[in-house]
């Protein structure tokens, strides 16, 4: 491994002057001049360093091994913590080059303070041996799939359904989640569970988001259609007066929350503003907001908020 003032560079392989090819040097292999070597590295260490060491030249030969990109969930309690300044030197993560890291919806920057946590989807890089013995350590390998893990889904469903059919009586008045309430907490709970043992519960990306876009809507268009004549006959009741009324409930809680956010709790404005934005249950405004700062970093207060203001609205709605 050569340390640059950026990320590590890996020697992956190396011909001698003698023409010999050695596959897996070890850190006190001796480079020569006249050795080819085969580097790996982030684009940005490894081109300031081509110059430093020699000239480009074309191997067929040396470069006939296979490299993979995996995406592993972190999962191992001992790598929970563990700054991406730590894992530079590390042995562990000879030859591995990780090029992302997904923390919810949003891409965590590659800074050598940033630490790992649970649940967090890390995209790696390197030759096969090398990636499968550090995805190892991470956690749990998610291999490109198209299938949906629909017993998992379903039982979640099921059991919510049979959570929010439970009524608890005070005083005669009885309480329940709902069936969607029961679904959406179970959600949650099965949610957790999916990122503390990823072996289960995978859901494809394109299924999700297929999920969040059509589902929403059709959840939106019913939604209208079932409140619009109870709207119209309200309207018609109480005149302009209803609407009005709608607007300042509607406008007071986020302008509050908005400067909540800025001068007391001191968010950042896209953090604030995604927070408050999810906290009403407005799953467009993420991509909006994503959109109009170019940058997936509001996304980190999206999750907790978008929870909390869900399961209240099933709860209080209901």
């Amino acid at each position: 491994m050569l340390l640059t003032k950026g990320w590590p560079i890996y020697v992956e392989r190396i011909r001698n002057g003698q023409n010999e090819i050695i596959k897996d040097p070890a850190d006190t292999q001796m480079i020569h001049q006249g050795d080819k070597i085969i580097l790996n590295g982030p684009i940005e260490s490894l081109l300031p360093d081509e110059d430093f060491i020699g000239k480009e030249v074309v191997d067929l030969e040396l470069l006939d091994f296979r490299s993979e990109a995996l995406n592993v969930m972190v999962s191992n309690k001992n790598m929970v913590g563990v700054s991406l300044g730590d894992l530079k030197s590390r042995k562990e993560r000879h030859g591995v080059i990780i090029r992302k890291i997904h923390r919810g919806n949003a891409d965590i920057p590659l800074l050598k303070d940033v630490t790992l946590a649970r649940g967090n989807l890390v995209e790696i890089e390197g030759r096969k041996t090398d990636v499968d013995r550090f995805a190892n350590i991470l956690g749990y390998t998610e291999r490109p799939t198209t299938a949906s893990d629909l017993l998992y889904v379903g039982l979640g469903i099921f059991l919510g359904g049979l959570l929010g059919s439970l009524t608890l009586r005070i005083s005669n008045v009885p309480l329940s989640l709902s069936a969607s309430g029961g679904v959406l907490i179970l959600g949650i709970i099965f949610g957790w569970l999916r990122s503390t043992h990823p072996t289960f519960g995978a859901i494809p990306q394109p299924a999700i988001w297929l999920m969040n876009n059509l589902g929403l809507n059709i959840f939106i268009a019913v939604v209208g259609i079932i409140a619009g004549p109870n709207f119209m006959e309200g309207l018609k009741a109480s005149g302009v007066s209803l609407f009005l009324a709608g607007v300042v409930v509607s406008l007071v809680p986020m302008i509050a929350g908005v400067y909540l956010g800025k001068y007391v709790f001191k968010f950042h404005n896209a953090i604030t503003l995604e927070a408050c934005a999810e906290s009403r249950v407005t799953t467009a405004a993420l991509g909006a907001i994503q959109d109009a700062t170019q940058s997936k970093v509001p996304a980190l207060s999206y999750t907790i908020t978008y929870a909390v203001g869900n399961t209240l609205l099933i709860i209080w709605g209901g």
